[in-house]
């Protein structure tokens, strides 16, 4: 019941800590000398970005909590799919590990493509719903590669495959 009522609340300022702790942490890598964006851009953002989300979700669920409280006394919470948990969590340690070796393009494309195909529901894993997941994958790991490669001039692991795009 506690995490039922104060669940968002909890959860924002455990991600508000988290960020302001990614922020601090961030600010204690090295300049870069070579380059105007350094290691500590992309957790900055991060930590920023985390960290006025969780505000906003805490904030509005405080104004918002004897209305929500209301709202909640007769739901039911449900139970969580322990096996799409699991397999995320395997997903993402074996994507962290192959990420270097494999390289980022062929590990992300194969991450996502599975990730999404946990992740969605039962009933959307048809042909149609796989080749539109396809599509946001292949568009996705490759507008990202661009945008570090060169809008941010961080090069990614190549790995096995050396792409000069």
């Amino acid at each position: 019941m506690f995490f039922k009522k104060y669940g968002d609340i909890v959860v924002g300022v455990f991600f508000m800590v988290l960020s302001a702790c990614l922020i601090a942490m961030a600010q204690m890598l090295p300049k870069s000398k070579v380059m105007e964006i350094g290691p500590d851009f992309m957790p900055m953002v991060i930590g920023v970005v985390t960290f006025i989300l969780a505000a906003i979700l805490t904030f509005l669920n405080i104004k918002n909590f004897k209305m929500r409280a209301k709202e909640l006394e007769g739901t039911e919470v449900p139970e969580c799919d322990y096996k799409r948990v699991f397999s995320s969590i395997i997903l993402v340690l074996i994507y962290v590990f192959a990420l270097q070796p494999v390289g980022f393009i062929l590990s992300t494309l194969v991450f996502l493509m599975l990730q999404m195909l946990v992740l969605s529901p039962d009933d959307e894993r048809d042909k149609k719903h796989i080749i539109i997941l396809a599509v946001i994958d292949i568009i996705f790991t490759m507008v990202v590669f661009f945008l570090f490669r060169y809008g941010f001039k961080i090069v990614l692991p190549a790995g096995i495959f050396t792409i000069t795009l």
